[in-house]
């Protein structure tokens, strides 16, 4: 999930979680831990960018880090809170918690997270919700600024901080619902070995994009969880051709193992373009011939800054998002 969700989520479950002892401190600890699994954007600093794709939501993201990370914080955390008596293990089974809740919601988008690093190089996305969702982020970012605010004996702050954590916990079993829906729906489309995925489409959970593998590429569709019209795909062939000359480059290796099979080439003049299937395209509810958020130049690799980022909203204008919002509700 996004930055502002850790922080503000994690900072209800530490309202939550901690002893009264703390006070306010309780919610800026609980922002903190659930943001310390993201601290491997440093490796930007010195990684190629296609090592750095590979290294992000990897051994910071996963258990064996996240017992290390709670240790270490709970030792810390405890000394500094010497005065109030917390225990260690009190500490411990905090930071441990908001950690958790941290791995458990960046496995529900599509990027990827390596829970069993560094023993397993197995990477787990669930594809339920999208990175940045603000329905799912609206209360407990509003109940964070009141925890804030709020004097330590206000009447309600803790119930306030519950709500923080259930609406978003209720959109979450929304989710999951929605994703049985749509992947009942495409069940006509796929077998037992076909190589699919499916997610919702940006910003939001009512709009979903299918992938579906085929011998030369890859048929991609989208359908809204009201509608009750079958998925009408678009093919898109992978063209591997393209790569023939430089298909066992480190870089080239690296996009592959990054995309989980999931990847198109195309060629833009006299640019060869990567594309990973799995962040969408750039509009593709609206234009079905769009290009895909996630481009990686392989002629020119250094115009490839801030390639996951580049295009989740390009395009995004008035009239997107008014055709989004029309097809999100299945609307003539």
């Amino acid at each position: 999930m996004d930055s502002i969700t850790h922080i503000v989520l994690g900072a209800c479950v530490g309202e939550v979680l901690m002893d009264r002892k703390v006070g306010k401190k309780a919610i800026l600890w609980g922002a903190l831990a659930q943001s310390i699994p993201d601290i491997d954007f440093i490796n930007g600093a010195w990684m190629p960018l296609t090592k750095e794709l590979i290294a992000h939501r990897g051994i910071t993201h996963s258990f064996f880090f996240a017992i290390f990370i709670a240790f270490f914080l709970s030792l810390v955390a405890s000394k500094w809170h010497k005065i109030e008596a917390i225990s260690t293990s009190k500490w411990f089974s905090f930071f441990i918690i908001e950690i958790i809740i941290h791995l458990f919601l960046d496995a529900l988008n599509n990027y990827g997270i390596g829970w069993f690093e560094p023993f397993s190089s197995k990477r787990f996305a669930f594809n339920v919700l999208y990175v940045a969702d603000p329905l799912f982020t609206i209360v407990p970012f509003v109940i964070f600024f009141m925890l804030i605010i709020l004097r330590m004996d206000h009447a309600h702050r803790l119930k306030f901080a519950r709500i923080g954590i259930f609406i978003p916990t209720i959109y979450l079993c929304f989710a999951f619902g929605n994703k049985y829906k749509v992947e009942k729906k495409i069940r006509p489309f796929i077998t037992q070995k076909t190589n699919y995925f499916t997610a919702p489409t940006v910003l939001n959970n009512f709009y979903w994009t299918a992938v579906i593998e085929d011998s030369t590429g890859f048929n991609i569709g989208y359908q809204s969880i009201f509608g009750n019209k079958d998925f009408h795909f678009k093919h898109f062939d992978q063209n591997k051709s393209f790569i023939d000359s430089v298909h066992d480059h480190q870089e080239v290796m690296d996009l592959k193992m990054f995309s989980q099979g999931f990847y198109t080439l195309e060629k833009w003049g006299d640019t060869l373009v990567f594309n990973d299937l799995r962040f969408g395209q750039i509009n593709g509810w609206e234009n079905p011939h769009s290009k895909f958020a996630f481009h990686y130049f392989l002629s020119h690799p250094k115009d490839n800054e801030l390639i996951v980022q580049r295009g989740r909203f390009a395009g995004l204008n008035y009239n997107s998002g008014k055709v989004l919002l029309s097809k999100m509700f299945d609307l003539k």
